[in-house]
């Protein structure tokens, strides 16, 4: 399994839109791509500004190039999206999960 983490910012009051509008993309929206498992959205205050991580699990670097086109590092902002951010990566990390743990 492979997590794709990327983080954007936005002025604080800018924040609550950013957020909705990721919400419907990133939970239930991206779901019915092949490979694709799950995600998390992350917020913190940070400064004078906002951020926002996002951490997305996927089967392989396949799945994420399915996803991305070939260039599978480079960010994915749809262009509605854009004029709320302050500053984002340009590029994706990704990382072998090498375990994971839940409490039921």
């Amino acid at each position: 399994m492979i997590a794709r983490i990327w983080s954007g910012y936005t002025k604080p009051e800018n924040a609550d839109a950013y957020e909705a509008m990721l919400k419907p993309e990133l939970m239930p929206g991206i779901g019915s791509i092949p490979g694709y498992k799950s995600s998390y959205l992350l917020r913190k205050q940070a400064g004078n500004e906002v951020e926002f991580v996002t951490i997305m699990l996927w089967d392989s670097l396949d799945a994420i190039r399915a996803f991305t086109g070939q260039d599978y590092e480079a960010s994915v902002i749809p262009e509605d999206r854009r004029k709320y951010l302050s500053r984002h990566d340009v590029k994706a990390e990704h990382y072998d999960v090498a375990a994971t743990h839940q409490v039921s």
